[in-house]
Parts: structure tokens; C-alpha cells; sequence
């Protein structure tokens, strides 16, 4: 793990090492969205990752899909964001809020105005959403009219404006896992006839625009874009032009100088590789589930500068130091991801912690 540990520089940050914390929905903000009082605890225990990017945060309200995740466009949410990112830097890290819109992916009793949920094409994902009142179908959606999606691309500007108002060093666009960028890339989710649909280039549209008006806002420099080729979450496909999409978006978003590209990966590393060779600039690489002594490999390899930690990080606030030392990780509790209170989330103990009660 030797060029793990070697510093970087992504953007206006400077980074101590290759690990970053990648983003992972908690779903402990309060119910209007602001985050909870626990959430400054939980980042600032997580700041020798050095980099830390946030779980999804709701640009809007119709950007809400989940209960209790935060958003990033009112005073209030401003506030909450602040507490955490003055923790983080007190602690010498470097906060990444992503912004998240999920479109589609939504169910009315979820959102702050209970709204019909918003997406390129009125085409419904085909699965389910909690809520309080248990699992619920998700409705068809409103498609978009090209104004609205025109407004959209601007409520990624304010949140982006909102968050560095917050104090963080920069946003992530969230263009993967079935979301709302994600869903104008796909061609199953996607039929629009305007100039955000059809061939690769035109679905690759507003991913662009948003990434566009987001560098023109707050600095290309404190902007990241998340991308998740071949990723089927939320009843996703992007159909047989798929990479042809990403070969489109890539570039473009390269002609932005922005910050880092961030790759959730699965599968073969072939377009991983075609990627690398689109991006030369930093490159954060997320593999789900890849065994411990596999972690710094695409780094090590050149195939990323960054590697994103989710779950480990999540269950080991120390993860840097374990790793350094070789020390054995806890264990993360699965049922305890998503929603609760402290214990799952700020509770799991450090070395330190467990040395000190035998």
C-alpha cells in the first residue's frame, strides 16, 4: 500500500492520502430535512479519511426520494450543514456534500409537498419505497417538461451555492444508482423527444448542463461527478448504447476541469481502463464489496488515484489507522444502516476505545 499513503491534490484540496469515505445514505436528518445532531459527531469521527463525501442530499423538494435524508436549500438546512463542516475542518478534513435529486425514485408520502414524482419520461421503476406507512408502491411520474428540466439543472446551481454557504469544500453531482442524472442517461427510463433524449450525446444532456451551471456556480475545482456504468438499481438499463452515453458524458464533463470523476465500479475492468484513459485527471474508484487486502489495488495499479470506502468506513471511524497497522476492522451491523439512532452510527468503537475497556 505504499502509493495509498502518498498526498494529493483534488481541486482547491489537498489530501493526505488515496482513501476517501464514500457516500452512504444514513437516513438520520430531521423531518424537514435538516441534519441531525448526531451528524457533525459522525463525520468529524470519520475525519482522518481525509476526504469526505456525504451521504445523497436533496437539492429541492421534488429531489427527495427516502425518509429522513437531508437536503441542502433552505436557511435551516445551511445551519445544520455548517455545524458539520466546522467539525470536519476542526479535525483537518475535507467535506464533499453530494447532491442528490433521486426523480422517479420517490413516493409522494415522503416528500415535503407530496408531490407526483418528477423524471425524464412518465415511466415508473417497478419497485417499492418505505415509508411510514410501510412499503409502498412508487407511482408512475410526472415527465418533465423541458422548462422544468431547465429548472432543475438551476436548483442543482442554488444547492451547490447553499453548500459551499455551508462551508463545504465542494459538492458531488450524484449522476448514479438509478437517480435522477441517471435516469436521463438510461434508455429505458428515458423516451423524451426534446433535446434531453434520445441518441447518446442528447441523453448525456443534462448531466453536462447540471455539471456546467454547478462548476459556473461554486468553481469546476469544487465540483465531482459520480457516474455508475452498467448499474441496474432502481429498475435501471441503459440499453445496448450504454457506454456509448459515458463516452459522450466523460469528455465533456473532462472539458469542465472539474475536481475528480468518481466511478461506482462493478464488473469487468475494461471500461474502467477506457475510462482511466478518458480521465486522466483524479479518478476516485468505488468497488462494493472488495475484500480488505484488495483495497488500494486499482490505486497501486494507476487505475484510480482515489479509492471510496463505504460500509468499512461507516463501521470503523479509525479505518485509516487499522489499516496502517494491520488491526482487525468491526464488523458493519446491516440493520442498523438506514434510519435509528446513535447506535449504528456513532457508537462503533475505535482501538483506542477498545483497549481501554479490555
Amino acid at each position: 500500500m505504499t502509493k495509498l499513503w502518498s498526498p494529493i491534490t483534488v481541486g482547491r484540496m489537498q489530501l493526505p492520502h488515496r482513501l476517501a469515505m464514500a457516500p452512504m445514505t444514513r437516513s438520520r436528518a430531521q423531518a424537514d430535512g435538516t441534519p441531525g445532531k448526531l451528524a457533525a459527531l459522525y463525520y468529524f469521527q470519520r475525519a482522518s479519511m481525509g476526504l469526505l463525501i456525504t451521504e445523497g442530499t436533496q437539492p429541492s423538494a421534488d429531489g427527495q426520494g427516502y425518509l429522513f435524508t437531508p437536503g441542502i436549500y433552505t436557511d435551516a438546512h445551511i445551519a445544520g450543514w455548517k455545524q458539520v463542516a466546522d467539525r470536519v475542518h476542526a479535525a483537518g478534513a475535507r467535506l464533499v456534500i453530494q447532491l442528490m435529486h433521486v426523480g422517479r425514485v420517490s413516493h409522494p408520502d415522503n416528500t415535503p409537498h407530496h408531490r407526483q414524482p418528477v423524471a425524464p419520461s412518465a415511466l415508473a421503476p417497478g419497485i417499492q419505497m418505505f415509508t411510514l406507512q410501510g412499503l409502498k408502491d412508487i407511482p408512475v411520474p410526472r415527465a418533465l417538461s423541458t422548462a422544468e428540466v431547465r429548472a432543475t439543472v438551476d436548483d442543482f446551481r442554488r444547492a451547490a451555492a447553499a453548500a459551499i454557504q455551508a462551508g463545504a469544500d465542494g459538492v458531488e453531482i450524484h449522476g448514479a444508482n438509478g437517480y435522477i442524472v441517471h435516469q436521463f442517461l438510461a434508455e429505458n427510463a428515458n423516451l423524451r423527444t426534446d433535446e434531453y433524449g434520445g441518441g447518446p450525446a442528447c441523453r448525456a444532456r443534462f448531466g453536462i448542463e447540471v455539471a456546467e451551471a454547478v462548476a459556473a456556480e461554486i468553481g469546476s475545482d469544487r465540483t465531482g461527478f459520480r457516474i455508475s456504468p452498467g448499474n441496474t438499481a432502481a429498475g435501471i438499463s441503459e440499453g445496448p448504447s450504454g457506454l456509448d452515453v459515458y463516452r459522450a458524458l466523460i469528455p465533456a464533463l473532462r472539458r469542465l476541469n472539474l475536481a475528480y470523476l468518481h466511478v461506482m465500479h462493478r464488473g469487468p475492468d475494461d471500461f474502467l481502463d477506457e475510462i482511466r484513459r478518458m480521465w486522466p485527471e483524479p479518478l476516485v474508484v468505488n468497488r462494493a464489496g472488495r475484500p480488505r487486502e484488495q483495497i488500494a489495488a486499482d490505486v497501486e495499479a494507476g487505475r484510480a488515484d482515489i479509492a471510496s470506502i463505504a460500509a468499512w468506513s461507516l463501521a470503523n471511524p479509525d479505518l485509516v489507522e487499522r489499516l496502517r497497522q494491520g488491526a482487525p476492522l468491526n464488523t458493519p451491523d446491516r440493520s442498523t444502516f438506514y434510519g435509528g439512532d446513535a447506535h449504528g452510527y456513532t457508537d462503533y468503537p475505535t482501538l483506542a476505545e477498545l483497549a481501554a475497556h479490555g
